[in-house]
């Protein structure tokens, strides 16, 4: 399984649109990507203009898949002038995984 752990930073006054855009993504990975595997958006409790995302790939290539998209390319296009510094990517093979 590979995955991206995304940290980024909106600006203040912005945490609305950057949640919204995270979450048509989201909605986008749900209706069209079925080997993305997981989408996760979370919102920091003390600092509402950090976002950061989970996601988990079947493979290279899903994830290719979704980072060529046109959802991933119209989030960045909203998220480009809003955001408080660089998107924090991780890229990495999951070791271990506990879902209930």
């Amino acid at each position: 399984m590979i995955t991206i752990t995304a940290v980024i930073r909106a600006k203040a006054g912005h945490e609305a649109t950057m949640r919204d855009a995270l979450v048509a993504v989201a909605a986008h990975v749900a209706a069209n990507e079925p080997e993305t595997i997981g989408f996760f958006i979370s919102q920091s409790e003390t600092e509402p203009g950090l976002f950061t995302t989970y996601e988990r790939f079947a493979d290279k290539a899903a994830m290719e898949r979704h980072n060529g998209s046109a959802a991933v390319a119209t989030f960045f296009g909203i998220a480009k002038p809003i955001l408080d510094g660089e998107v924090i990517l991780v890229t990495s093979q999951e070791v271990s995984a506990t879902l209930r």
